[in-house]
């Protein structure tokens, strides 16, 4: 073997060796939670008439990725359970789920996945990704804080976070806001209240 063609390959070598060690090392400061949907809710509020009404999406289930040391290095993935609908008056939700409202007889989950992780502290940071509702998917940028971490009494390690956004019904292809004097309104504001619990280092796969 040549000189230049011995120096191409250990360059090789080595930059592929030290890839590898750059790629676990990044990987080994995740930590990989399931979002837990007994304690995860996507609360809503939007315009009724003169005032507001408000309800949850208590099926909130996913996958979290997080670097502690660096937000910036974690990621969401998350789907929202669309008959789980909860506005705290049974007849109102029933309507709700109709085609008229969020037809979720033909559209039966809301998805999230993010692409980036922006941190501005190292609890607070700005998450951007796409929404897929009704089958119309569009790019969403939203604040998040970090509520802690800690374990609960069963010794499951356990974190949580807020975020808070709005968007407009409208965009994702609804037509009830565009009615002459629509009751309901067209923007609603969303207060994602999430709680992951832990899995195996194993399952920091993104």
């Amino acid at each position: 073997m040549k000189k230049n063609s011995r120096q191409t390959f250990v360059l090789l070598i080595t930059t592929m060796v030290y890839g590898l060690a750059f790629s676990g090392l990044a990987m080994a400061d995740q930590e990989a939670y399931r979002i837990d949907n007994a304690h995860s809710f996507a609360n809503w509020n939007i315009r009724h008439v003169a005032s507001k009404t408000s309800g949850t999406f208590s099926d909130v289930k996913g996958k979290i990725l997080i670097d502690r040391s660096n937000l910036a290095n974690s990621s969401v993935e998350a789907k929202i359970n669309v008959l789980s609908v909860n506005s705290s008056h049974a007849k109102r939700d029933e309507n709700i789920k109709k085609e008229e409202y969020l037809d979720a007889g033909k559209f039966k989950e809301m998805t999230f996945v993010s692409s980036k992780v922006e941190a501005k502290s190292k609890t607070e940071g700005i998450i951007t990704g796409t929404f897929t509702m009704h089958g119309v998917a569009k790019k969403m940028t939203f604040p998040f804080t970090m509520l802690g971490f800690g374990t609960d009494p069963w010794g499951a390690a356990r974190m949580g976070l807020e975020a808070h956004t709005s968007l407009k019904a409208s965009d994702f292809g609804f037509t009830w806001p565009l009615k002459p004097n629509a009751p309901i309104g067209d923007e609603i504001e969303i207060t994602l209240l999430i709680e992951g619990v832990k899995l195996p280092a194993e399952k920091v796969i993104k």
